[in-house]
């Protein structure tokens, strides 16, 4: 009898754990990751702006402890973020978010044009990002 108290409450303290949606449906951490996809061809297709890789660094790792305090295995996010399919993904969500801004390959005045308005948003994306003009 004394058993089943313990029980229960080991289960209570796993349920949290047991209710993780899968890595790559968790909101915080894809729309993170997005925003630096984002950032990312930002800088890629614009000669005037570049990468805050360090801000983009600290991103990340703020963005592994949020995972590893939601419930997530280290393991289970360093496969995430290693997998190919996972950042063709990321990168195709990206690309569709750049379009919606009116950003499209091969006009890279676009591209300025968006990073300079995250910028001065405020918002993650601009801070991933540098002005050189």
């Amino acid at each position: 009898m004394k058993l089943i108290p313990m029980t229960i409450a080991a289960l209570m303290i796993a349920a949290p754990a047991f209710a993780l949606v899968p890595i790559n449906q968790e909101k915080t951490i894809n729309g993170t990751l997005r925003s630096g996809f984002i950032a990312d061809a930002i800088a890629d297709n614009c000669p005037t702006m570049q990468p805050r890789k360090l801000r983009a660094l600290n991103e990340l790792l703020k963005l592994r402890d949020y995972a590893l305090r939601a419930g997530y295995s280290a393991a289970e996010v360093r496969a995430f973020v290693e997998n190919p399919a996972e950042k063709a993904r990321g990168k195709a969500e990206a690309a569709a978010w750049l379009a919606q801004k009116g950003a499209v390959p091969g006009q890279t005045a676009a591209y300025c044009a968006v990073g300079e308005a995250e910028i001065a948003r405020g918002s993650l994306i601009g801070s991933l990002l540098r002005s050189t003009r």
